[in-house]
């Protein structure tokens, strides 16, 4: 493995930098009032649209971190293709996405946590959906951060805090700067190289080793290599599904599959996108272009993932994440070690811009959330204090302090977390606030009592089954350990079972039981 030569480097990322930079003014130029900050005036291209939502949504977790899953548990992974096309972009777009377009035109919301109070006319609920947000995306910020320092590291030779350091800066410079029109031009731009970069990938992968059909038979040919814990788990080999019902299945399908394929529709950073055009054709144009995106992106990831095992067993007699020393290691190292040295500046550029673009995302809505949701709309309303910055102004100075939590957080965090981190989030998201965004859209009237006691409900359920029951987690917190001296409190199949499974299902079911309950006593 060699490291990329310096003045190619240099070269190549001060282009890109420049593009950045020019896209980051031109949103600062188009930044005039609080409503292009937060909402791009609600005239962005539906292109524009498209590939910044896939950009915001397919980050380094997906590529670098649900990459190694995939080298961990093979191509089982592809079933979170499939609902991320179907949920994710078609759903997402069609059934949700129009609605909340409408919604937050008519009540003019400009952010999640706004449209989600107005929808309810109830502050508690925007106060509420703030909290999940600043509790849970720092831990997806760092996640993606942790991926990005990981290839730089890898592919230049860069210290890996300095990495960190320097690529929170450079995002951070123009998310602050030009707020969402800027995110969402740079996003356009880096969604295009992560798109080509990653299909250019997938096809020299192929090259290298053998071709499709060569290198796919000597994956299922490796079925016999499949680690002892692995196989005692449940897993069968990286070209099957693990045994249904095992420990690998459950967290395979309900962390995996369920919490990102179902939790996207819960997204704020890609909820509010949808309020950023004027119109609903804009929407229905940036189905096929998101899905074509979203499946190229994916299918090469999780691809390349699993079939890193076979370049790494041939060359080196090492499973791929023994080779690498962890799963989010692993795509990083197979691109510098199997990839011709000419192409390595160009599939860092694509993973870049995938961490890039999904960073500056989520630093504007974490900024907007606390800025103006908490700071500016809570203390304005209520008349505590009159606060007399504009939502522009308290939202940079939001996003400031979000990105200081967000990159003391990644230095903090363990090995192996990247995909963890996004399914956890994506989860909390999904049991606490799916029920009643569903609720609020396709309910003529909707209460604020069944929203509250569902997010209630959720949040709470999703909290303690991390904290005690789903082992992956309550044995890092320790909680468990120190309460009760085991590291959960349930056995198999409990141990294993994400927090969706049950806490998505009793959160709608709440918020079903107390609306029906109110409709009745009003009767």
């Amino acid at each position: 493995m060699s490291v990329v030569d310096t003045a190619t480097f240099a070269a190549i990322t001060a282009l890109y930098l420049v593009a950045i930079a020019y896209l980051g003014y031109l949103g600062y130029k188009k930044t005039r009032q609080s409503e292009d900050y937060m909402v791009c005036g609600r005239r962005i291209n539906p292109v524009v649209l498209a590939f910044s939502y896939g950009a915001t949504f397919i980050s380094t977790s997906a590529i670098v971190g649900f990459g190694g899953v995939a080298a961990l548990m093979g191509m089982g992974i592809t079933w979170l293709t499939v609902l991320t096309i179907g949920v994710g972009v078609f759903v997402a777009f069609v059934v949700y996405g129009k609605k909340i377009r409408r919604i937050g035109q008519r009540t003019g919301a400009i952010t999640f946590p706004d449209l989600f109070g107005k929808m309810f006319g109830c502050d508690r609920l925007r106060v509420g959906a703030s909290i999940i947000i600043l509790l849970g995306m720092p831990l997806y910020t760092a996640a993606i951060l942790i991926g990005g320092a990981h290839f730089i590291n890898t592919t230049l030779g860069i210290g890996y805090e300095s990495s960190l350091l320097a690529f929170a800066v450079i995002v951070a410079i123009y998310v602050i700067g030009g707020g969402l029109i800027a995110v969402m031009y740079t996003d356009a731009m880096q969604g295009a190289i992560m798109f080509c970069g990653m299909l250019l990938l997938l096809v020299i992968s192929y090259i290298v080793l053998g071709g499709v059909s060569s290198a796919n038979q000597e994956l299922t040919n490796m079925s016999d290599l499949v680690p002892a814990g692995l196989a005692g788990a449940g897993m069968t080999g990286w070209t099957s599904m693990p045994v249904l019902g095992s420990s690998i299945w459950w967290t395979l399908i309900s962390t995996i599959v369920l919490c990102v394929g179902v939790g996207v529709l819960a997204q704020p950073q890609l909820s509010v996108r949808f309020m950023t055009v004027s119109n609903d054709r804009a929407l229905n144009r940036g189905v096929l272009i998101g899905g074509l995106f979203v499946l190229v992106m994916l299918t090469s990831a999780f691809t390349i993932g699993a079939l890193s095992n076979v370049y790494f067993w041939d060359e080196q007699g090492q499973l791929a994440v023994q080779a690498a020393g962890n799963m989010d290691a692993v795509i990083p190292l197979f691109i510098n070690s199997a990839m011709p040295e000419a192409f390595v500046v160009v599939f860092m550029l694509a993973l870049l811009a995938a961490a890039m673009s999904t960073l500056s995302s989520l630093f504007h809505n974490m900024g907007t959330t606390l800025g103006y949701d908490l700071y500016k709309m809570t203390y304005g309303t209520n008349g505590r204090r009159v606060v007399q910055r504009s939502a522009k102004r308290v939202s940079q100075l939001g996003a400031m302090v979000m990105i200081v939590i967000s990159v003391v957080l990644a230095f903090q965090m363990p090995p192996d977390i990247i995909a963890r981190a996004t399914a956890m989030f994506m989860g909390l998201c999904a049991v606490a606030l799916l029920p009643s965004l569903t609720y609020a859209l396709y309910t003529e009237s909707p209460r604020s009592e069944p929203a509250v006691a569902s997010l209630a409900v959720g949040a709470g359920f999703w909290l303690l089954w991390t904290a005690f029951v789903h082992q992956a987690e309550s044995s890092v917190l320790g909680l468990t350990e120190a309460l009760f001296g085991v590291e959960s409190l349930a056995g198999h199949p409990w141990d294993v079972m994400n927090p969706i499974v049950i806490g998505l299902p009793l959160s709608a079911l709440v918020l079903v039981a107390v609306h029906l309950w109110l409709k009745r006593a009003a009767a």
